[in-house]
């Protein structure tokens, strides 16, 4: 970050530094989302004021972190404004996620068959519904969330093959130590 005051404009790049973004994304963020308006100077110079700093900080939090799409995040920004997505540069969350329900508390279901599930409710967060993205009829597997998009449930697929084949393994050395 540059010396300048936190209230000072910031060309693009000091703003894409700032921000941890390369210039032409901040361009294209430009065209994408028309609340965010730096103040242009003579020869189309860009000057980005604090808020849109801000702003596209939490962007990028949407984007980059919350796994939203551009059209999901457009949504996002009409539905709850500049300053909520503003407030997400500090890194709170979008949206709270439920606690998974543990397969203890499921009506008969005994506590160990399902513990895949549980484990995965450690490791992914509750299922949401992804803004802006297509409802798929296909199921997932058990123990993988539903709402998450085909590459997000690739991922999470993996992951539970991951856990599964540590579990196995976990069992067969308690087993073997007893």
């Amino acid at each position: 970050m540059s010396g300048k005051s936190p209230d000072a404009y910031r060309t693009i790049s000091e703003a894409g530094e700032e921000a941890g973004l390369p210039s032409h994304v901040l361009r294209f963020w430009e065209s994408k989302f028309s609340q965010l308006r730096p103040v242009k100077r003579a020869g189309g110079r860009r000057s980005y004021r604090p808020q849109d700093i801000s702003l596209i900080k939490g962007l990028k939090h949407l984007l980059y972190e919350e796994g939203y799409t551009i059209k999901g995040a457009q949504k996002y920004l009409r539905e709850h404004g500049v300053a909520a997505v503003s407030a997400l540069a500090d890194g709170a969350p979008a949206h709270v996620a439920p606690e998974p329900a543990r397969a203890a508390d499921r009506p008969g279901t005994p506590a160990q068959a399902d513990q895949n599930d549980e484990v995965a409710g450690l490791l992914f967060k509750a299922p949401q519904p992804v803004p802006g993205a297509r409802d798929e009829s296909n199921t997932p597997p058990a123990g993988v969330p539903a709402g998450l998009s085909r590459p997000q449930r690739s991922q999470a697929e993996h992951a539970l093959e991951r856990v599964t084949a540590a579990r196995a393994r976990l069992s067969q050395a308690l087993s073997g130590s007893s």
